[in-house]
């Protein structure tokens, strides 16, 4: 386990910072009440093979005890990098995109299971939309009782959704909750 580079940081950050806008800060000053210190610590992101993980600096000084080759997951996987180098969110950063999100849509119940089955979010199971939204955005979703399903890429801005036909899609599926049950083995 190590930190991130400079060129890792920034692909991570850009992610990151595609769902949460400025809410990056609050991320990254996050303070940890973990460990035997009174004073709080702060997050790190920590690279091991090739996935990133959001750690607490105290639970990083505790595993420096275990060796590289048998420290499996420390901390919250919250994307990996791909052979090409690109860097992609997984849903395990779900909790913490949805506490931090800039643009929110939220479900209408019958569409819940349509998008947790991995589908795109069409304009007839939209509930509700956050503003000034663009095409490209990255969106957190919702269902009506404010739990978070997943996330995805804005396909339309706002006020293209309010002229789009209910077949048209509005969010770009990337991940859901769904992915826990589906893709068990690999997560």
């Amino acid at each position: 386990m190590r930190p991130l580079d400079e060129t890792e940081t920034t692909a991570v950050f850009e992610k990151i910072f595609k769902f949460t806008g400025n809410n990056l800060k609050n991320i990254v000053e996050n303070p940890s009440h973990e460990g035997p210190d009174s004073e709080p610590g702060r997050y790190c992101f920590r690279l091991n093979k090739n996935k990133v993980y959001y750690v607490s600096e105290s639970l990083v000084k505790r595993a420096t005890n275990i060796a590289r080759t048998n420290l499996v997951s420390l901390g919250t996987c919250i994307g990996k990098f791909t052979h090409g180098g690109s860097f992609h969110l997984t849903v395990q950063c779900l909790s913490l995109l949805s506490s931090n999100a800039k643009h929110k849509v939220w479900l209408k119940p019958t569409s819940e299971m349509s998008f947790l089955y991995g589908n795109h979010v069409l304009k007839g199971g939209l509930g509700r939309i956050t503003e000034n939204i663009a095409p490209g955005d990255g969106v957190v979703v919702f269902s009506m009782s404010d739990v978070p399903l997943g996330f995805g890429v804005a396909a339309k801005s706002t006020q293209d959704c309010r002229k789009l036909d209910p077949n048209g899609i509005v969010v770009l599926h990337q991940a859901d909750i769904g992915e826990y049950l589906r893709m068990e083995d690999e997560l």
